[in-house]
């Protein structure tokens, strides 16, 4: 077998499993495990993977920042699905904050159509204008500064405003889920300020998470896996996911 096409197998067994080990590599195509690592070092400089202890793990996309009206269009069917999730957790008389997240408008509108007294907490503008009209709920919105996207406030005063709650249990977003590097990312500080604060202040903090999010990154880490009560994402994760899941004491949902 040629380099090029022991590459090209390397680069397919990692866009189907996402990773990859050099002994199994070496194994699977009867070369030495010296060999492998220099295939992996080439494939790196060329940007197909990223070496990781022992293997190589897929490269992460680090998406551009949008707005949430066209956010919310993507993906539907798996923000329905984790709000469905979510909406479970809530008891009623609970003070619950919703972060600003696609998948927590989705959680407002079903909010909206049960029979839950709770109160709600919010930096999302769209979930301020939706609860407003539910008089079952009580609102609570912390102001700020807008942010670019118009998506709601966030800041320092966003953030002082938030530390004076204390919610039972809290949704957050994420742009990016890194379990190998244990860190969670958005795209602005400013955001990631105001959600660490959020799980730091509730008594239990969940993140909502299409599947896509695992292989994708912010800009800025704002928490890792061991801050959070639970992830709820919209399919299953792989067995060794799970597993680092577990490790960092983290509900899968």
């Amino acid at each position: 077998m040629f380099v090029e096409e022991r590459q090209e197998g390397i680069v397919a067994l990692l866009n189907k499993f996402g990773k990859v080990k050099v002994k199994e590599l070496s194994e699977k195509f009867a070369v030495t495990e010296d060999c492998i690592r220099k295939d992996l070092a080439s494939l790196e400089k060329e940007g197909c993977l990223k070496r990781a202890y022992g293997g190589a793990v897929i490269v992460r996309t680090n998406v551009h920042k949008a707005e949430v009206r066209s956010r919310k269009n993507i993906d539907v069917n798996a923000k329905k699905a984790i709000a469905q999730k979510a909406l479970a957790l809530i008891k009623n008389q609970d003070m619950v904050f919703l972060d600003i997240s696609t998948s927590n408008l989705e959680l407002a509108h079903l909010l909206v159509e049960s029979k839950r007294e709770i109160t709600v907490v919010t930096n999302m503008l769209e979930i301020l204008v939706l609860l407003a009209k539910k008089s079952e709920i009580k609102v609570v919105f912390v102001g700020g500064v807008i942010n670019k996207s118009r998506d709601g406030f966030w800041g320092s005063m966003t953030t002082d405003l938030i530390a004076k709650c204390k919610p039972d249990i809290a949704f957050v977003g994420a742009v990016g889920i890194d379990v190998y590097e244990n860190s969670i990312s958005t795209y602005d500080i400013e955001d990631g300020s105001n959600k660490a604060m959020i799980i730091k202040a509730s008594k239990k903090a969940y993140l909502v998470a299409e599947l896509s999010k695992f292989s994708k990154d912010g800009n800025y880490n704002y928490a890792t896996l061991d801050d959070l009560t639970g992830v709820i994402t919209n399919q299953p994760l792989t067995i060794e996911v799970q597993e680092m899941l577990i490790e960092h004491g983290v509900e899968l949902i």
